[in-house]
């Protein structure tokens, strides 16, 4: 799988989640055999009002490439702009975000809004294509609703306007993750372009993966909260495709020690503050199947210190002796 001139390994990326797939969930997600990540969406609106936040949300280390930076917003220029900003923290990729559902971000126009206005669509990617050297690629839904399933369009669009790769969520805006991801839009927009098709949604394990790969015929899958609290799927991705191998579930130990090692490095990037807040989703998504995982939920979204975390780890093992 290529993305213009860049090389992607394994079979699956990592998908952009905003507040959730930071550089630390990035980094673990790459070691464990992700062959790509992408950014948290960042706002072109605040690249161009010069915000520390937006710009932060660029930084990319050495651990993750190949990697994508993704914008969003609704004004060609200012997300071309963006980009350009964007090249100082070396990315391999420029993704365009055309699919979020959120309402913060559809109710402005931006996302998965952008669908309603394929003409729009198509100045914003050939303005993004023309002012980097580096490839673009773009993040679409099935539609912004049932009544306007238009991914095919779009994807013919944005390969028409310079987009190096297409990566379609099967679902439109108001579906948001759920029900069930529509595999047919996904081989719609891979039979409609000739560029490479990333397909995303509802890949949960090994088996979901191929499934994907196989009924869509696309060129690379994405997974995004199949990966929550599971770092491992994208070795086990990787082993069932390239050998028919079925990888075994981490034990106890393991889990526990990519727990400590995940929250250890979020409070080095973020410090204690923020990065024990934001560690009690990461942990809670561990928990679960563990045994009295509601009781261990309950402590773990009151963790304020990594002293915190070492005490729910020594909880979680006696309780599961």
């Amino acid at each position: 799988m290529r993305i213009g001139s860049v090389d992607l390994g394994g079979f699956a990326a990592l998908a952009p989640m905003a507040g959730v797939a930071d550089r630390a969930f990035r980094e673990l997600c790459m070691a464990f055999g992700a062959g790509y990540c992408v950014s948290e969406m960042v706002s072109s609106k605040g690249i161009a009002y010069h915000s520390k936040k937006s710009a932060d949300l660029m930084e990319v280390s050495q651990k993750e490439h190949p990697c994508a930076v993704q914008i969003f917003g609704t004004e060609p220029q200012t997300m071309a702009d963006a980009a350009r900003f964007a090249l100082q923290y070396q990315p391999d990729v420029i993704d365009i975000n055309m699919g979020c559902p959120a309402p913060k971000i559809s109710g402005s126009g931006s996302g998965a809004a952008l669908m309603k206005d394929p003409a729009l669509c198509g100045r914003i990617i050939a303005a993004v294509s023309s002012a980097v050297d580096l490839p673009v690629t773009v993040k679409i839904r099935s539609g912004f609703d049932s009544g306007h399933i238009n991914a095919a369009e779009i994807a013919k669009i944005a390969e028409e306007n310079g987009a190096a790769a297409i990566t379609v969520h099967g679902r439109t805006r108001d579906q948001f993750y759920a029900p069930p991801v529509d595999y047919d839009i996904i081989r719609d927009v891979k039979r409609a372009v000739s560029i490479p098709v990333i397909g995303n949604g509802d890949v949960t394990d090994a088996a979901s993966a191929k499934r994907l790969y196989e009924y869509t015929g696309v060129d690379y899958i994405m997974i995004g909260r199949g990966a929550l609290g599971n770092p491992w799927i994208f070795r086990e991705v990787n082993a069932y495709l390239s050998e028919g191998r079925l990888m075994p579930k981490p034990s106890l130990d393991e889990k526990l020690d990519v727990l400590s090692r995940h929250i250890t490095d979020i409070v080095a990037y973020k410090g204690e503050y923020v990065g024990m807040r934001e560690a009690r989703k990461h942990t809670a998504y561990y928990l679960k199947g563990i045994k009295n995982a509601a009781k261990l939920r309950d402590l773990a979204f009151s963790m304020d210190t990594l002293d915190d975390l070492r005490r729910l780890i020594e909880e979680i093992r006696t309780s599961n002796c």
